[in-house]
């Protein structure tokens, strides 16, 4: 469903050029959820409206749902359904009218659209709101109806960012399982961006991890966490984090030592339970203050950390790319 090579952007800006996406190679198959996973501004959304049609690629080539997507934009726009980080529904206008304008736009005649839209309300349980204004819907329910309409089409390949954002965890578990049946039950293929581990880890297939407008790695949440072979022992300590890396580095049994923060260490061993124990005794044994230590299995943040350095749930902050 998606074929990207070479993909990148650049943007052009008073303080100079900025390279949002960077060249990025990858695949999505029929009926498969595709998560982008990565920290704001890493260049999800720069990507995704790129595949979508709404930003021209700086340079690269990409085939979507089958259509070239520099020769054939239009053909693309056709078999895509895209829902944005923000939905724009008008506010005075009923769930029914919403649904209905956006299936006639796409040239589906009245009949067709007004079966489309009872179709969509069952499956996204919007039955008995049909008439009620999308201004008095819930933020739940507004979601569910912008994903209801970016299928109002039925497309094979649907175009998710960021979509569970701002949503309660209750309402966010609910559109999960609504995002797994649609592609259970239609086998629409979805590329979803994201950057909350639980929403990666819960859905897809397949996991890219973008940073900095690259792709850093890719596989299934169990493949990327056994790339980190072990456990994860984080000690904090009372100042000195640089000196206890080196201690620790030094200790048998130890794979892998990141600085997290001027307090924190993350060390990666065969057994935590075993050795975990054993670096709090070397460090006390060098006079350094271990305030805390925790055992824990890897998590995909602890992969990227592993990658870059840095923590996925600090992100950058900085812009949404």
């Amino acid at each position: 469903m998606i074929e990207a090579r070479g993909l990148a952007r650049t943007f052009r800006t008073s303080a100079g050029d900025v390279e949002a996406v960077r060249g990025v190679d990858f695949d999505v198959g029929e009926g498969e959820i595709v998560g982008f996973l990565g920290p704001n501004g890493a260049g999800k959304t720069t990507t995704q409206q790129m595949l979508a049609t709404l930003l021209a690629p700086t340079r690269g080539e990409a085939t979507v749902a089958g259509c070239d997507l520099r020769r054939d934009p239009i053909g693309v726009r056709r078999r895509i359904g895209y829902v944005a980080q923000r939905g724009s529904t008008n506010p005075a206008a009923t769930v029914r009218e919403e649904l209905e304008l956006q299936a006639e736009l796409y040239g589906i005649s009245r009949r067709d659209a007004e079966r489309r839209v009872a179709e969509l309300s069952a499956e996204l349980e919007l039955t008995g709101m049909e008439d009620k204004r999308t201004a008095a819907l819930s933020g739940g329910q507004r979601r569910r109806l912008d994903i209801a309409l970016g299928l109002a089409h039925s497309p094979r390949l649907v175009f998710l960012d960021e979509p569970s954002t701002g949503l309660d965890p209750q309402s966010r578990a609910n559109l999960w399982r609504h995002i797994r049946a649609l592609r259970d039950r239609t086998k629409t293929s979805v590329f979803l961006t994201t950057h909350y581990l639980e929403e990666a880890d819960a859905l897809a297939d397949r996991i890219l991890i973008v940073d900095h407008g690259r792709i850093v790695a890719e596989g299934t949440s169990d493949e990327l966490k056994r790339r980190i072979s072990g456990d994860l022992v984080t000690l904090t300590v009372d100042g000195g984090a640089g000196r206890a890396k080196e201690l620790v580095e030094r200790e048998p049994g130890v794979r892998d030592v990141v600085l997290q923060n001027a307090d924190t260490v993350r060390v990666t061993v065969g057994r935590g339970e075993e050795r975990g124990p054993s670096l709090l005794r070397a460090l006390e044994a060098a006079g350094i203050r271990v305030q805390s230590l925790a055992i824990s299995r890897p998590s995909l943040d602890d992969v990227f950390l592993a990658l870059t350095g840095r923590s996925l749930r600090d992100g950058d902050g900085a812009r949404s790319l």
